[in-house]
């Protein structure tokens, strides 16, 4: 006897009720196991381009793994320890940034930047808070992370997490689907597959993105010269996650940073804004309609919302899954809208009525002789 659609909507809201607690409550001990399965995620599509080139799962597996603990180990040797000591001395060079910014204003318009105006205050406020917070706040977040959950332990369960659910990635979504509801396992594989096409496009393609254009930037702008290079192309490029939102703020930052060090040599300061206009052009001619695709269906305030709301709710773990959970929540409410747009609460009698005198009667259309 088939459940009635109360009984089920009852079951599939305690299911739902009792994941987010649990979700909730062990946040900070399920972070390694949510990395290592994004990780296997992401290379899923690696691994099965490699089993049709004639791998075996387990040595396409190991050969993935090599490979990207080889580059982990060397990210870690010498980028790691160039870009926080970026970090640092753009913290301890904002002062001297923020009152060059003083002065250059104040020459040319005295009026509004005078002794003990608001103005030249709250810019005088701003160097010795960034100065004296921004360190402090460096270190808290490396010490959180630390605390959350312990650095070595996490070094070593991220990647044995990653390797063997990457190795048993094809076994599991199989066993998942023999447990799907018989009832409903057609919808939810429609959607499943809607989901997995809208974290592909977007997930791993605006992840391949951030990646190239955070290198791209990094380089480009050690290559000119410009100090603290390495930190505004990171910044730039995990921005880029969400569209438009990275160029803005990393350009911003960048020409900033370009105009006190390169005053007056004006060639170099257009030289970091091009940077910033090559690296729009390839990510909108090339790299996005390539990696991500056009109807992936994530708007960007969209994305600002979840990451916010999740950061808040559930803390760092939050910000890691606010973009997957953003996606499959924008595949069932478009799921959900289709449905309602079929539907006679949408259409209406009229809709209905008109449906069946298009359709004609059976009677009155056969042929009499």
């Amino acid at each position: 006897m088939a459940l009635s659609a109360r009984q089920q909507m009852i079951y599939w809201s305690l299911a739902t009720a009792v994941f987010l607690v649990v979700f909730w409550v062990l946040s900070d001990v399920i972070l390694p196991f949510l990395v290592g399965g994004a990780i296997a995620y992401f290379l899923d599509p690696v691994a099965d381009r490699l089993e049709r080139m004639g791998c075996s799962r387990a040595i396409a597996t190991t050969l993935i793994f090599v490979v990207l603990i080889l580059v982990v180990v060397i990210a870690v040797l010498v980028v790691v320890p160039t870009l926080v000591q970026q970090a640092y001395d753009l913290i301890d060079a904002t002062p001297g940034i923020i009152e060059n910014l003083r002065v250059f204003l104040t020459e040319r318009f005295p009026d509004a930047f005078d002794e003990g105006s608001v103005i030249r205050q709250s810019l005088d406020r701003a160097g010795e808070t960034i100065q004296s917070r921004g360190a402090e706040l460096l270190q808290t977040v490396l010490s959180s992370a630390a605390g959350v959950v312990n650095v070595l332990v996490f070094l070593v369960v991220v990647p044995v997490v990653a390797f063997y659910m990457l190795l048993d990635w094809d076994r599991m979504i199989t066993r998942i689907d023999q447990l799907l509801p018989r009832d409903h396992a057609p919808t939810i594989r429609l959607l499943a597959n809607r989901i997995d096409q809208t974290l592909a496009s977007f997930v791993r393609g605006q992840g391949t993105v951030c990646l190239i254009l955070g290198t791209f930037y990094a380089v480009a702008l050690m290559v000119v010269g410009l100090q603290f290079g390495l930190v505004v192309g990171l910044i730039a490029g995990v921005l880029t996650f969400i569209p438009y939102v990275g160029a803005l703020v990393g350009g911003a930052l960048a020409i900033g940073l370009a105009l006190f060090q390169f005053w007056g040599e004006w060639w170099m300061v257009v030289a970091v804004a091009a940077i910033f206009q090559v690296g729009q052009m390839v990510e909108g001619n090339v790299l996005t309609p390539k990696l991500v695709g056009s109807s992936v269906g994530l708007h960007p305030v969209w994305l600002i919302f979840a990451l916010s709301a999740f950061g808040t709710v559930f803390g760092f773990v939050g910000l890691l899954v606010a973009v997957p959970v953003a996606a499959v929540i924008g595949v069932l409410v478009r799921y959900f809208v289709e449905q309602y747009q079929q539907g006679l609460l949408y259409q209406g009698v009229a809709a209905s009525d008109e449906d069946q005198a298009q359709g004609g009667d059976p009677a009155q259309d056969s042929d009499p002789g």
